[in-house]
């Protein structure tokens, strides 16, 4: 599981590569007068907005326990993270639609197409470091899984948001590029128009797809399949354990809650009992840094 400097480290890398594109973006906009380019400098916006909600929920998510939420406010990443997903949805994709219809309607020549193609080969490339810095994150975290995989497999909200968004942004990126270049090779301002609703389609998918994760997440889940797979090992490898007839997780954030109904090998004593309850918690903890909470009940049958 990636650890809480990793997401911050992956967020903070998609803050300072989506500030520099928005700039570039909207300077752009403004001299040529692209609805590509113009739909692009508004998701880039948005991405930096998104960042902050990321940052502001993961500081939420550190917040101690409290007497109203006993078990801790790690579920707050959940729902910035889904806050996330719906302005990706809005303020993005359903924007750049309704600006590519516009200009098809009401369709404007590009002034200097070279200065749009310029800015958006260098968000290119500044989308391929953040993206190249996310994905660095996500392979500590998808132990040999596939990207695709990993996507609906992982508990890191954080990171599916920025992995989520840093494909839509290159893959905009790509689309308003290859949309300028039709646009100017055939004359026709009208491609440009079809690149923003292109744009918009694809910012509208992966909204939804990132938001249908992380509403998993705010429902509540358990932990990565893989990590529940190593609790699940380790507790039949400890001696005192002869069998594990239930194991109960939820992922809350960046922690973990465990839960474990158990069969407890004979201890000889009420006392001895507990001692090696105690220790079978502290070797979870050592080897699960995660888990914040961990109740066992010890019993004869399930």
């Amino acid at each position: 599981m990636s650890d809480k400097a990793d997401s911050l480290k992956s967020v903070l890398y998609a803050l300072g590569a989506n500030l520099a594109i928005a700039l570039a973006k909207s300077a752009g906009a403004a001299y040529t007068g692209s609805s590509a380019m113009l739909a692009e400098a508004i998701h880039s916006f948005a991405d930096c907005g998104n960042q902050g909600l990321l940052l502001l929920g993961m500081r939420r998510a550190a917040l101690p326990p409290d007497a109203d939420h006993p078990l801790g406010y790690g579920k707050a990443v959940y729902f910035w993270s889904f806050i996330v997903a719906l302005m990706l949805f809005s303020m993005g994709g359903l924007f750049s639609i309704y600006e590519g219809l516009h200009k098809l309607s009401h369709p404007e020549p590009m002034n200097d197409a070279w200065v749009a193609l310029a800015i958006l080969g260098f968000g290119v490339f500044a989308e391929a470091v953040s993206l190249w810095g996310a994905l660095r994150e996500i392979d500590k975290e998808r132990g040999g899984r596939g990207y695709w995989r990993w996507f609906r497999q992982s508990r890191t909200s954080e990171l599916v948001v920025i992995f989520g968004e840093d494909l839509a942004a290159l893959g905009g990126l790509v689309l308003a590029f290859g949309f300028i270049v039709v646009a100017q090779l055939t004359g026709n301002p009208m491609w440009d128009a079809l690149g923003s609703v292109a744009i918009g389609v694809l910012l509208v998918l992966v909204a939804v797809l990132v938001g249908k994760e992380i509403s998993s997440l705010l429902v509540g889940q358990s932990v990565d399949p893989q990590v529940e797979h190593a609790l699940r090992a380790h507790l039949d490898a400890q001696p005192e354990v002869q069998r594990v007839f239930n194991l109960i997780t939820q992922q809350l954030g960046p922690d973990v809650m465990v839960a474990v109904k158990a069969q407890i090998a004979p201890q000889g004593s009420e006392r001895a009992m507990v001692d090696a309850i105690n220790r079978i918690e502290r070797s979870l903890r050592g080897s699960f840094p995660q888990i914040r909470w961990c109740f066992f009940e010890p019993d004869h049958t399930d």
